[in-house]
């Protein structure tokens, strides 16, 4: 496994002004090639042939002047860009995919409700006007109109202010609605055609510095000063590959664990040195690594490569090593003594202590809140509980259960839902928490396992809820660890008779549960009781409303 350690700042008014001289020369050269070879790959791509006689690693080395080492950290560097951006691609097709599924959806539902009104308007036009029973639309006897709405009524006196008013309004509206939706739908279409078909190139330097010579006044006023900027970006950073051969397993890189320099080996042949180059957070792992190589005695079999990248940031420089960590092998997997499963949400994370017959022992929450937080404040917050979280599971000595989910998708294309849910969905970092969780598990000897994550709410819901008096959240956090311990959640005998097909598989009956009891979750704890499997459901219950239970008696026809 590869891990990158990041030095202290190396202010530049530290350093040799040689040193500076030689590192902005091996930085233009560089990128300059790592632009050429990853173009030139692209066009290769796109034109099905190949440009040169020779190799792109020996067409580097002729064309820019440079040794093995760079040349080949070149073209691997160019080489991972354009791998990255081909499953880029892939992602951006599954995107676009979801966008046209919702707004097809979308469409589908705006030209119901066209057909809807003009339907009620040809009714008006022939003096006996037809409103639909599934529309909130009432005529009442004294000849008012009336729509309820969420918020808010609106009533007319008469059938032609209804019309002429209303159905009128509404039609154009919704005719340039779905104008507007099926003109999107095309250019969506279109878009996925492009990316399927065309493979696209990289702007170095950012395409948002790019397009800030145009927008930004000052850049359009005072071109040499954007052009400085984006030369700077574009040349920012310089990675050389290690090698398993070289005594410290880098040819252009050397780096000194008594003195803490760092040298290198210029495009020139000369030597140049970085001084108190030190890691805060790995030095111990950096110098192992490096005597760990130096004493290896057959380098080319049991010999681990040792990259170096160093970005500049103006005035000072970052230093990374890259090197090859083993995994951790004290990891706790055994289940033996049970696991702690936890559920993820947007303002806490809920774990259950299970046993390992599946019993439950205690249960809690760690609560934090990420509303109006940014990236690194977010980060911070989430890592402080993490860290409480593994601690816990640390003194309990179990791993971890999590679910496997990927929101990738679930937040894409949803422009056209609840805007309070869709900024719930934002602000739910679920890959961050899970990778959070996993990176200090892995560094205090955790195992994480990862399930199924689906009907584990539902489940939790319907069978432990109201039984041991958790939340939801805490129901489907113990309904998970019972998942890591591989048990099947049937569904209990109070609600099995209520299952319209037996022969479904045991999840797929929740899904046919959920469906009928469609109604608030703290309404779980009347309606009906898990430990007297005898008693009805309650179909009347008096905190019920109007629609829940008309849905309910429905259901339970």
């Amino acid at each position: 496994m590869k891990k990158a350690y990041f030095s202290k700042r190396i202010w530049k008014k530290d350093i040799h002004a040689l040193t500076l001289v030689e590192m902005v020369s091996l930085s233009e050269l560089f990128n300059c090639a790592k632009r050429f070879v990853f173009q030139t790959l692209v066009r290769q791509r796109r034109w099905e042939r190949e440009l040169h006689k020779e190799s792109i690693h020996l067409v580097v080395k002729k064309k820019f002047g440079v040794n093995d080492y760079v040349a080949n950290s070149v073209v691997r560097e160019s080489q991972a860009l354009l791998k990255a951006q081909c499953e880029l691609n892939k992602l951006y097709i599954k995107q676009t995919d979801e966008k046209i599924k919702k707004i097809k959806k979308k469409l589908k539902k705006e030209r119901s409700f066209l057909t809807t009104l003009r339907k009620i308007k040809e009714s008006c036009i022939k003096g006996n006007i037809q409103l639909p029973k599934n529309r909130k639309y009432t005529i009442h006897s004294s000849g008012l109109v009336s729509l309820e709405l969420q918020n808010h009524s609106l009533i007319w006196t008469n059938t032609y202010l209804f019309e002429h008013q209303y159905l009128d309004v509404a039609i154009k509206r919704l005719k340039e609605k779905i104008g507007r939706l099926a003109h999107r739908l095309f250019r969506l279409e279109g878009k996925k055609e492009k990316l399927i078909t065309h493979i696209s190139s990289v702007v170095f330097g950012s395409k948002k510095l790019f397009k800030h010579q145009f927008t930004k006044k000052e850049f359009a006023q005072d071109h040499s000063s954007w052009r400085e900027l984006f030369l700077a970006a574009r040349n920012k950073q310089v990675l050389i590959s290690g090698r398993k051969d070289a005594a410290s397993g880098n040819f252009v890189f050397t780096y000194q664990p008594d003195t803490k320099d760092l040298h290198m080996t210029s495009l020139r042949g000369k030597v140049v040195t970085f001084p108190n180059v030190s890691f805060p957070y790995g030095q111990e792992q950096v110098t192992n690594a490096i005597f760990r190589q130096r004493n290896c005695k057959d380098k080319k079999a049991n010999g681990k490569p040792i990259s170096w990248s160093v970005e500049d940031h103006g005035d000072y420089y970052i230093i990374k090593c890259l090197i090859d960590v083993e995994e951790e092998v004290l990891v706790n997997f055994s289940t033996s003594d049970g696991v702690i499963g936890v559920d993820c949400n947007l303002d806490h994370f809920a774990w259950t202590d299970v046993s390992k017959d599946g019993n439950l022992l205690e249960s809690g929450t760690f609560s934090f809140s990420l509303h109006k937080k940014t990236t690194g404040q977010s980060t911070k917050i989430l890592e402080a509980e993490a860290i409480a979280l593994v601690d816990w599971a640390v003194r309990k000595n179990k791993p971890i259960v999590m679910e496997d989910i990927d929101t990738t998708l679930s937040k894409t294309g949803d422009a056209y839902g609840n805007k309070k849910t869709n900024r719930l969905k934002s602000v739910f970092a679920y890959r961050k928490m899970a990778q959070i969780i996993e990176s200090r598990a892995q560094k205090m000897g955790v195992a994480v396992i990862t399930v199924n994550p689906a009907y584990t709410s539902i489940t939790g819901k319907l069978k432990y809820m109201r039984k041991f008096g958790l939340s939801i959240h805490q129901a489907a956090s113990y309904t998970i660890g019972r998942k890591g311990l591989g048990y099947k959640e049937k569904a209990p005998q109070v609600l099995r008779h209520h299952i319209g097909r037996h022969h479904l598989p045991y999840w797929k009956q929740w899904w046919a549960l959920n469906k009928k009891l469609n109604v608030r979750t703290e309404m779980f704890y009347y309606l009906f009781n898990l430990n007297k499997p005898t008693q009805p459901i309650k179909l009347t219950h008096k905190d019920l409303t109007e629609k829940e239970r008309k849905h309910l008696q429905k259901a339970f026809a």
